[in-house]
């Protein structure tokens, strides 16, 4: 770390910023267009869609925040707070693994 030379660095700042504008579009209107409908417009998808952002921002810490603060503000929502910490911890893992081995032996 000491020996970083941050200067360098500086160069991707403009290209990382455009990328997580470009994630942050992407994610609202795929939560607002696909995920909000499918999970039928109630109470309890709109808290999963806020889940489904904080995966798509970051892992399963980001998206129970999320959650959290939603739920704090308007009222709990049991069957969210069921599904998404199951489907982001447990079963996301399953399918990067497998994803992950499919495409290193095809490439590999």
């Amino acid at each position: 770390m000491i020996d970083m030379k941050l200067w360098q660095l500086a160069e991707l700042a403009i290209p990382m910023v455009v990328m997580l504008l470009a994630q942050t579009v992407l994610m609202f209107f795929f939560a607002s267009y696909v995920v909000f409908p499918v999970l039928g417009k109630t109470y309890d998808a709109a808290v999963m869609t806020t889940g489904f952002c904080g995966f798509g921002m970051g892992a399963t810490p980001n998206a129970m925040a999320n959650m959290q603060a939603v739920t704090g503000q308007y009222g709990p929502a049991p069957t969210a707070f069921m599904v998404v910490p199951l489907v982001g911890s447990l079963f996301i893992d399953f399918c990067n693994a497998s994803i992950l081995t499919i495409f290193i032996n095809f490439l590999g």
